[in-house]
């Protein structure tokens, strides 16, 4: 059973930094692409990045040149830097694996003054 736990949200002020992670257990890792998602109040979860197993990656249009996703295949973890944060930002961030596994919990993160 693959298990998704996300971590490294907050809150932060805009222009500010936060980085997330989302450790992966089973072996779907060392084969599957990787997403992060959010879902802000009101709103459908929408995808933010994305990264296949041998590191290309694609991104969401509001979020390019401020996000970076990369992922560490030893430590089954992919990461998502956030830079440049914006009010339309905050959401809880969530990571998914394609093929899909069951979702965690996500990581709130809040971009206030």
């Amino acid at each position: 059973q693959v298990q998704l736990v996300e971590s490294g949200g907050g809150l932060v002020q805009p222009g500010g930094s936060l980085r997330l992670s989302c450790a992966v257990s089973g072996s779907i890792f060392s084969t599957a692409s990787m997403y992060w998602y959010r879902q802000a109040p009101g709103k459908q979860r929408e995808w933010v990045a994305y990264i296949t197993r041998g590191g290309t990656t694609l991104y969401k249009d509001s979020v390019k040149g401020r996000f970076t996703i990369s992922r560490d295949n030893a430590k089954n973890t992919v990461y998502l830097q956030m830079n440049s944060l914006e009010p339309e930002d905050t959401a809880v961030y969530y990571c998914n694996s394609a093929p899909p596994s069951p979702w965690g919990q996500g990581t709130q993160v809040t971009v206030s003054s």
